[in-house]
């Protein structure tokens, strides 16, 4: 009789089939409700500790198998870490070792434009990425990986997010498409670097949705944005400069209309990821000779690329 090793790689095409939702929480969403069966993972992985621990549990759906979802406050509980302190590349990870398929990140930015005003919400389909001193990549450091990125943010994904906002957001202004960009922070902009985004294009501004989304793609993970207008950026002369203060205020009206978005969008997803492909982004971007990738490198990448290898 043949023997060998038939275990299916967690990363494989039939370990994912069951669609798993996770969810980043950003400022002022440092939780989930209306989970039940609900546990707490504290995760280790090669690239350091995430944020914090995820929350997972399911939620119920009217006639359907209800859905597992992943929950992580990016930023930590009680808000411990600067945008540029965060682990993403740690919690991207977390999130593929507790089975999540399709990553939904909400995020508090500054509108860059008029017609966006503070508290609408923003479907991104773009990003310009600013940042500078942060671990962008799963590869490196004896394996070499290009993955395309041409379009940051799952179509397919989006879609559906911007479905569930227009369904759930009451009367607050959705606006689908447009360019977030991405700075390193932890300050605001100045009015020269603001009205140099605006000159670009760019829609609205924050601090967290890069490497976020590219480290997804590597992970091979579905990726879409939901972004939280809170402020004018200070290039609005009409305005007072941004404070934290006036952030937060808005921030909290946000978080309620967020929640009631990723619900919605959660309920309706298929259950299956044959139904909504997850990116198999991968396939064709690994470079290095695979006999020239060393054991330890093997195992350090083994989740996110193991089974191509």
């Amino acid at each position: 009789m043949a023997t060998g090793n038939t275990a299916i790689h967690p990363a494989s095409r039939q370990a994912r089939h069951t669609l798993v939702l996770g969810v980043v929480g950003g400022s002022g969403l440092y939780d989930l409700d209306g989970l039940t069966a609900v546990e707490t993972h504290t995760i280790s992985t090669p690239y350091g500790e995430p944020s914090g621990p995820y929350t997972c549990g399911e939620l119920a759906r009217d006639g359907r198998a209800p859905l597992r979802v992943v929950f992580l406050p990016r930023h930590g509980s009680g808000h411990l870490h600067l945008p540029g302190e965060i682990n993403y590349r740690a919690n991207i990870h977390g999130f593929k070792q507790l089975g999540v398929t399709h990553l939904v990140s909400v995020s508090a930015v500054g509108s860059l434009q008029e017609h966006i005003a503070p508290g609408h919400l923003v479907v991104p389909d773009q990003f310009i990425d600013r940042t500078r001193l942060r671990a962008g990549s799963f590869f490196g450091d004896g394996i070499v990986a290009h993955v395309q990125l041409g379009d940051p943010m799952c179509g397919r994904l989006r879609a559906r997010l911007l479905a569930a906002a227009h369904s759930e957001a009451g009367d607050t202004t959705i606006h689908d498409g447009g360019i977030c960009m991405v700075m390193e922070g932890p300050a605001f902009s100045t009015r020269a670097e603001s009205n140099l985004y605006r000159s670009w294009g760019a829609s609205v501004i924050g601090m967290t949705g890069m490497p976020e989304a590219k480290l997804a793609r590597e992970a091979e993970m579905a990726y879409a944005l939901l972004a939280c207008s809170t402020d004018y950026d200070c290039w609005h002369e009409s305005e007072e400069e941004v404070t934290v203060e006036a952030v937060v205020a808005v921030m909290r009206r946000n978080v309620a209309a967020a929640r009631r978005v990723v619900r919605r969008l959660a309920v309706d997803l298929p259950q299956t990821t044959e139904e909504l492909p997850y990116p198999q982004s991968l396939r064709h971007a690994i470079i290095t000779d695979r006999s020239r990738i060393s054991a330890a490198t093997r195992e350090r990448i083994d989740l996110i690329a193991g089974h191509y290898l």
